[in-house]
């Protein structure tokens, strides 16, 4: 079948959009009628270079959709189920799905390629020449198929455009928090308020945290931290310092979460600097592969600090999506407020220069039908 989707040829074009040729689902496949998909950095870090993919590549990873059609072998889901996409397989049978450790399911493997996990292409240009899907998924595109591992159904009564956002940022940024060691009464640092760090802000809220300070250089946004949960915000962290010294003693904070759109070494530093004694530093974001790390070993031993890398937030996807849908319906965690603006496919450049420039917490596009 036909779809138009959004594709990336070259490292630092444009996204590009056009009709691409779409293959039936395979045996353990779905094709997904994608209704809305999250900007997340991450894409854009293949636009960078940042992370090398195999071009060209359909945007998009966060998404939520319905279920159109399943292969022989499909028992996850069904025809007309709503479902979310997952960037990260969950097979729940290999050794780390085993263990509980879904975000690091060995069918991750390979993912830059874009191809399906049978190693075979889903989309195809004019040309009849191959097309990957980000994270062998696609979102920017109209329709989709990926296999049944890497969807999660969904409660058919939460929009589309909301949904999509737990599929990686909420489950990210969330996770960070909770999996990331905040504890009650904790004085909880967050760089970088996008859609992952307004979630980490959450997240920390849920773990106890006593004081949640944001670190944003956007200075329209401090305002919107507070209503994710922050107690302050600032500017940088010489900005806060003052703060951060009068609540903990001079100590530095319990747990730093890293959730800028691009990281460096020297941000990961001073995030580390401002940890204090037996604190976690916890490394979300995503910068170049052979950037160094600027960490004082006697800082790092001296002071029994902890150091966290976090893929999607270090959960289980499948059990913890649903979960984080309930709190939505209960309450008592908040995805209207994350959506600042909402574009339709065609729109894809603006909204990725709207990202750059700060102004959304999450941009969403849309799919048109």
């Amino acid at each position: 079948m036909k779809t138009n989707a959004a594709v990336i040829h070259a490292v630092g074009e444009e996204w590009k959009v056009q009709e691409l040729d779409l293959d039936e689902p395979g045996d353990n496949e779905v094709r997904i009628k994608v209704m809305a998909s999250g900007l997340c950095h991450s894409d854009d870090h293949f636009v960078t270079g940042d992370l090398a993919v195999d071009l060209p590549m359909v945007g998009g990873h966060e998404g939520a959709g319905i279920v159109e059609a399943v292969g022989s072998k499909v028992t996850k889901v069904q025809v007309g189920d709503h479902v979310a996409t997952l960037f990260i397989p969950a097979c729940g049978q290999c050794e780390y799905c085993a263990r509980g450790m879904q975000y690091i399911c060995n069918n991750g493997a390979g993912m830059e390629t874009g191809m399906g996990m049978d190693g075979n292409p889903h989309f195809h240009d004019a040309d009849g020449r191959a097309v990957g899907g980000v994270t062998r998924l696609g979102t920017f595109s109209n329709y989709l198929v990926c296999h049944e591992m890497q969807t999660v159904k969904l409660p058919e009564d939460i929009p589309f455009e909301l949904a999509c956002l737990a599929s990686c940022g909420v489950a990210t940024g969330f996770g960070a928090a909770v999996n990331g060691g905040v504890k009650p009464g904790d004085v909880v640092l967050v760089l970088g308020l996008g859609g992952v760090g307004a979630n980490a802000v959450q997240g920390a809220k849920h773990a106890g945290a006593d004081h949640v300070i944001v670190i944003e250089p956007v200075e329209a946004k401090h305002d919107q931290a507070k209503v994710f949960g922050a107690t302050e915000a600032y500017a940088s962290i010489p900005d806060a310092q003052s703060r951060i010294d009068h609540l903990t003693n001079g100590q530095g904070v319990d747990v730093a979460i890293i959730t800028v759109g691009r990281v460096d070494g020297d941000i990961i530093g001073d995030a580390f600097r401002a940890v204090g004694k037996a604190g976690t530093c916890v490394l979300v974001s995503v910068g170049q592969a052979a950037e160094g790390i600027s960490i004082s070993p006697q800082d790092f031993t001296n002071f029994a600090k902890h150091f966290q890398g976090v893929m999607y937030g270090n959960c289980n996807p499948t059990a913890d999506i649903p979960k984080l849908l309930k709190m939505y319906k209960d309450g008592t965690l908040k995805l209207d407020e994350l959506v600042t603006r909402r574009y339709s496919l065609d729109q894809i450049n603006e909204a990725v220069a709207d990202m750059h420039a700060g102004r959304n917490i999450r941009g969403v596009v849309v799919h048109e039908h």
